[in-house]
Parts: C-alpha cells; structure tokens; sequence
C-alpha cells in the first residue's frame, strides 16, 4: 500500500507554505483584550494571494479553470493556513463549491464556480441548526410551490463569514423528510442577519430565513449533498486543528528547549519531555484518523461502517487531541503562556472553536456509537 501523497498533493502543500509564510497569527486585535470581534472582515489580501496561487480553485473541475484535486489536497492546505490562524473562508468556499459541483445543476455551477476560483465569490454554509446541538436541516423548513420554487423559514446560528459571504449554503427539511439544500444569496429578501462572535474572536452570523424564497436551480434536492458537505466541513475542521496542534508543539518545543531551570533547559526534565510524547502521540493518531476520513471522501471506498463513521472518529481525536495539546502547551509555557504579547493564547482560543466547531467528541462519540449499533462488526 502507497501511503505517499501524489506529486499533485505535494505541490499545493507546497504552494500553500509559500502563501502562509507571510501570515502573522498576531495580525488582528487578541481576542482577550477585543469585547466583540477582533475585525470587521476576513484577510482580504491573503484570500486574493490565495486566488492568485490557484489555491481557491483547487479541487474545481477544469471546465471550471481548476485543477481538479480532491479533499486531501485541499486538507492538506488547511492543515498549513491553521498553523498561521489564517482569517480566510478557505474551508467553507472550498466546501461549498466542491458540493455544487458534484451535485448542483449545471446552471448554478456555471454560475458560482468559475468565480469561485478567482477569488470573487465567498461561500460558507450554516451547519450547526439553530442551537448548536441539534441535526442542522431539522432549524429549517423548506416547502415546495407550484411553480418549484422553494420557500425556506428557520433559524440558522454561529454561521462564519455569513456577513461578507455572497452565498449561504442552508440545509432545510421538507414535509417529507428529505433534506434539501440551498445556495442562497445574503442580500435575498426575509434574510436577516445578526452578529454573534466566536470564541476565537471571529465574526460569525446568526441567519434567520422568513419566507426566503430561492429558485429551483439555486436548491439541490440530492438527498446525498447535505450529508457529504457536512462530512468533508468535518474532516476539514479535523485538519486545521491537526496544523493548530502541530504548531502549537513545535512552540512547546522551542520554548521549553530556551527556557532554563536549575542550570538546565526545561526540556531535559523527564516531566516535560513525557507530556510532550504524549501530546506528540495526540498529534500522530490525530493524523491518522483525518487522512482515513479525508481518502475515503475522496475515493468514495467504502469500509466496515459508513462514511460518518470514520469522519465521526477522525473528529472524536481532533477535538480531544487539540485541547489536550494547547493545555499542555500552556502548562510548559508557565505565565508566559497567558501573555497576550505572545500567540499562544489566541491559538488556545482558536482550539476551543475547533474543537466545538461542528460537535465535540462527546457528539461523534454518539454518533459512532449509533454506527457500530446499526453495523455491527463480524
């Protein structure tokens, strides 16, 4: 078996360390010291280098001027923006748009994905229902006209970039329990958002549809779309906080190596060094997991359980596996750890929202749980 990531693969890593590189994690005001959110708008002139880099038309078809690679290639890239904090609808516009390709009508594609990869158009997707907790097509109901078009009431919260995104991806449920999905435009009428922040300081949306109508090609009726979408905005939050944690390692290790006690670097000291094998082993089983969720995305292979099930374990070690990391972290740091003049603290905040962000471990844990019940392994 080739474990090895293709030429292809290797090369937009390679590319994306050459967009981050210029990247300061401590760009914006911290979120410590902010009340609200720490900007007004995302990193406008990283997304245009990004663009410019043919990283936002990554994974489009070339029809659509891209270069047709799949969900590892773009985790791959996540997996360095993170290590940077960087401000950028990366995951959502890239998700958005590979879900309109492989299911949205040849109209909406046509439309949306060419621009999509010159940097014009923001996408993001409303996931998380209208509590956090519950299934997120189940806050929207979605009924059908005479004439097809479809007409959306609900209440979606904690949307990132709703504010400056030119498309929303809403998941709604119809009277016959299907779940469609709509690609609706910020600005249509009876939509109304309202700031919320996040705990990484970022601004996020709560997006409120009163009889928001769309038009047929703009909502995908696939019944497959919304839970692929939801699985590969998972496996891409599991790989932004693999690069997090990475990161946030190699600054435990830099430190603790400068950092002198007793005439010795703190380093040398059996404690240290055993809880940084440990988190280096978080770190290890946190890659593992993401590249079996993010190839079995990309092939479509199939396994002794469904898809959910190995995205559901790649996310149980990616939330874990990251809190796990930055508390270590701040332990080996001491107070300087807590020092707002230093990173570290705004990776810690960054952790937490990755680490909740689209259900913690406790979540998947269920979810996996539901999996082995209705699959058991002969």
């Amino acid at each position: 078996m080739d474990f090895t990531f293709t030429e292809e693969q290797q090369a937009a890593t390679e590319a994306a360390k050459a967009v981050f590189a210029g990247a300061a994690p401590d760009a914006v005001p911290s979120p410590a010291l902010t009340p609200g959110a720490v900007a007004d708008d995302f990193d406008r002139p990283l997304w245009a280098k990004l663009a410019d880099a043919d990283l936002l038309s990554l994974l489009l078809d070339p029809a659509h001027g891209g270069a047709g690679l799949d969900p590892i290639a773009l985790c791959l890239v996540l997996r360095e923006s993170a290590k940077v904090l960087a401000r950028v609808p990366l995951l959502e516009t890239s998700a958005v748009a590979l879900a309109v390709q492989r299911y949205g009508a040849k109209e909406l594609a046509e439309d949306l994905l060419p621009r999509v990869g010159r940097g014009e158009l923001v996408l993001t997707a409303a996931a998380h229902g209208s509590t956090g907790h519950d299934p997120a097509p189940l806050a929207v109901t979605a009924r059908r006209r005479d004439n097809d078009e479809w007409v959306l009431d609900g209440v979606q919260t904690a949307v990132p970039w709703a504010q400056h995104a030119d498309r929303i991806a809403v998941p709604a449920h119809t009277g016959e329990g299907r779940t469609v999905l709509a690609l609706i435009p910020r600005d249509r009428t009876g939509v109304t958002l309202t700031d919320q922040v996040s705990t990484s300081g970022e601004l996020l949306a709560e997006v409120r549809l009163d009889s928001v109508r769309t038009a047929p090609h703009e909502t995908i009726t696939e019944g497959a779309a919304w839970e692929w979408l939801h699985a590969l905005l998972t496996t891409g939050t599991c790989a932004q906080a693999l690069g997090l944690g990475e990161r946030v390692l190699t600054m435990s290790a830099e430190y603790t190596s400068q950092r002198e006690q007793f005439g010795f670097p703190v380093a040398t000291f059996q404690a240290v060094a055993v809880q940084a094998a440990d988190r280096y082993i978080d770190l290890r089983a946190m890659e593992v997991t993401l590249w079996q969720a993010a190839w079995r995305l990309s092939t479509g292979a199939g396994g002794a359980l469904p898809l959910a099930g190995d995205v559901a374990v790649a996310k149980i070690w990616a939330s874990d596996g990251v809190r796990r990391t930055v508390q270590t972290a701040q332990h080996l740091h001491g107070g300087f750890g807590a020092d707002t003049d230093y990173p570290l603290h705004r990776y810690h905040a960054w952790a937490k929202q990755l680490e909740l962000s689209l259900g913690p471990a406790a979540a998947h844990e269920e979810t996996l749980g539901d999996l082995l019940a209705a699959h058991p392994l002969g």
